[in-house]
């Protein structure tokens, strides 16, 4: 992503070699978002190679329609969908796997999608603007408690019930119904914010989580793709918040020694004892300091991979 409108991939070069792609290889895109990293894959294959990739944005699907090659196939899902998109697609395994989390530069700035309280709008927030629930109608049936909690859940904002409340109250004589609208509530609520942040960052942050299920259909997600990896298979996954990249963490370390999750002094022989799943491959990769002087937005990128043993 970058601060324009022009979608700018973070990390590319570092997960299309983490992915160590092969010519024959057979690879998913689980986040194609304006195809960056899909293009970059599909540049390492031959003729023999595939690659499907999912997006659950319809527009993110419309620009990947002017990406004509044979050997790719793009699906209109969420990522959480991954087993059903490769059984669509007639696929049985994977090569590798890439996963690109977050919200895109289209999407935030794209004033009409309401993500971001830069522009007035209507604060619908959906990725997938074909079904769900927007954020408006959320907050207009949502207790104080539920919003609290989703605040500070997933903003880790200390203002959350001060602003839960604000919403309830204002909610009383007229519906919540644009980012505007929302962002002023939150400003009057929040006290004080580290310089240069604005006090509604957080609550975007939040409610946009909430209302796509972010960490739900992440937590769904990565064991759906460790089962379709093929052996010695990688995993590459690129987290923006602290709240994804903590489940990516646990997940691959688990799945790298899930021995340390039996009881202790069970009775079991080594040999008895299950094996490994993953292989941690190097540590967290981050941006270069001339990737985020280029594009501010790839500043909270984290890049982690795994090898399936």
């Amino acid at each position: 992503m970058n601060a324009g409108g022009a979608h700018v991939t973070v990390l590319l070069k570092e997960a299309v070699e983490a992915l160590s792609v092969r010519a024959g290889g057979v690879y998913l895109d689980a986040t194609f978002g304006r195809g960056g990293h899909s293009r970059a894959i599909l540049a390492g294959l031959g003729e023999a190679g595939r690659l499907l990739a999912l997006d659950r944005d319809p527009m993110a699907i419309a620009a990947g329609r002017v990406l004509e090659d044979s050997r790719f196939t793009l699906l209109h899902r969420p990522f959480s969908e991954l087993s059903e998109g490769a059984v669509e697609a007639g696929m049985t395994g994977f090569d590798g796997i890439l996963f690109d989390l977050g919200v895109s530069s289209p999407q935030l700035d794209d004033g009409g999608r309401g993500f971001s309280f830069r522009h007035d709008a209507p604060l619908d927030m959906r990725m997938d603007t074909t079904r769900g629930e927007t954020a408006a109608e959320w907050l207009a049936r949502a207790e104080t408690r539920e919003i609290t909690e989703v605040i500070r859940n997933y903003g880790e904002e200390r203002f959350a019930f001060q602003i839960a409340k604000k919403v309830v109250a204002a909610r009383a004589e007229r519906p919540v119904t644009t980012t505007g609208e929302f962002a002023a509530l939150v400003r009057e609520a929040v006290r004080t914010r580290e310089p240069g942040q604005d006090p509604a960052t957080r609550s975007f942050q939040a409610l946009r989580i909430h209302v796509n299920q972010e960490l739900e259909q992440l937590a769904l997600a990565l064991p759906r793709a460790l089962d379709l990896l093929n052996p010695g298979g990688r995993l590459v996954v690129i987290s923006f918040h602290s709240l994804e990249d903590r489940i990516v963490k646990r997940f691959m370390r688990d799945a790298a020694a899930p021995a340390d999750a039996l009881p202790r002094n069970l009775p079991l022989r080594a040999d008895q004892l299950p094996k490994p799943r993953l292989r941690l491959l190097g540590r967290a990769i981050k941006p270069s300091d001339a990737e985020v002087a280029a594009n501010p937005r790839a500043r909270s990128a984290v890049m982690r991979v795994a090898e399936k043993i």
